[in-house]
């Protein structure tokens, strides 16, 4: 007598149709809350529980919805970027660093240009905040340094990290890099190349940063004995545009030119390099030009632009990390306030330099 076999459970079918939280619990063999657990990244689940749900996911192409996992929760899987630059590369890098930390959590990134000059800025970013559930916001300069928009982030009760502020210390957590000890180190670089003549560009006043590497600048020259006449110093403001400007003043005397030019970032040196160009002024035969950030467009510039590397996207990387940490935390961080993290920077040497 033929038996007949009973049909074997199936395993949740590998298909295009969409695949649910149920799923994956069904193919990993464990609860639905554990799933979620896994998912959002939080603590006390076994490592080898872990990448049993992880590898049900992968296999069956979950993807948490987002909508379901924020209103299941005190959650959003949202955190704001806020900035006001007009350098396209720094928020681009800052954007990069930011998204790629929030996507190994599950999060998404709400990335918001503000206009830091808006006399209505601080109401703007608490209408922001009151419309958008955000678990947390990452402010750059020069909206980290402003007390109207510190106070509309702390009244709307969001956590939030600052990146290179320069006022309100113990204010808030905050990344960041020594700007002063950077811009210090690369004028001891060209002081080295023999250079004592040597201009500035100063970045935007509105900037914390533009401060500090000023100071750097003018505290190496100083203990160098080469303190720069006023002339020497021009200000700009962080746009290829202020670059040219700053150039033309300190270009004015066409028979008793700076051997060198330190401008405050990357944009205004490639400014400088350009009205040099435009004058008919060889770099780095007659002036030596060197600047900040190192931009991709350091490098596509000739000569190559001597400048220092700034972490932009790792400091931004280092932001949403310190606030994904502090949400998926089993309980509050009453001292995330106190959190500071400091990344190092790198002068690099290229052909916009040399020695006199």
């Amino acid at each position: 007598m033929t038996q007949i076999k009973a049909p074997a459970a199936k395993e949740p079918s590998v298909s295009s149709a969409v695949s649910t939280i149920n799923d994956v619990a069904r193919l990993a063999g464990v609860s639905i809350k554990t799933v979620s657990r896994v998912m959002n990244d939080e603590p006390n689940v076994r490592e080898e529980t872990r990448t049993k749900v992880k590898e049900a996911a992968a296999r069956l192409h979950y993807r948490p919805n987002l909508l379901a996992r924020s209103l299941a929760g005190s959650r959003s899987f949202l955190i704001g970027l806020l900035y006001d630059n007009p350098s396209s590369s720094y928020v681009i890098d800052l954007q990069q660093g930011v998204i790629e930390r929030c996507r190994q959590s599950g999060y998404h990134v709400l990335s918001e240009p503000q206009d830091s000059l808006a006399p209505d800025i601080g109401r703007a970013i608490a209408s922001l905040l009151a419309t958008i559930r955000l678990d947390g916001v990452i402010l750059t300069p020069p909206l980290c340094d402003m007390a109207v928009v510190l106070d509309a982030v702390e009244a709307a009760g969001v956590p939030y990290v600052r990146v290179s502020p320069s006022l309100f210390p113990g204010r808030s957590a905050l990344v960041e890099m020594d700007d002063t000890q950077a811009a210090y180190e690369m004028t001891q670089f060209l002081l080295g190349q023999g250079h004592r003549d040597i201009g500035f560009v100063r970045g935007h006043p509105e900037h914390g940063s533009s401060h500090r590497r000023y100071d750097g600048f003018i505290k190496a020259m100083h203990e160098a004995g080469a303190e720069p006449h006023s002339r020497r110093i021009a200000q700009g403001f962080n746009s290829f545009a202020s670059g040219l400007e700053a150039a033309k003043a300190l270009f004015m005397d066409a028979g008793n030119l700076p051997t060198a030019i330190f401008a405050s970032n990357d944009e205004m040196a490639f400014g400088v390099m350009a009205y040099a160009q435009q004058t008919g002024v060889r770099v780095p035969d007659q002036v030596s030009v060197v600047g900040f950030d190192d931009t991709p467009g350091s490098m596509i510039i000739w000569p190559h632009l001597t400048t220092i590397r700034q972490p932009v996207t790792d400091l931004a990387y280092a932001a949403a990390d310190m606030l994904l940490s502090r949400a998926s935390a089993d309980e509050d961080a009453p001292n995330f306030s106190d959190t500071r993290r400091e990344l190092p920077f790198e002068l690099v040497m290229r052909e916009s330099a040399k020695a006199v």
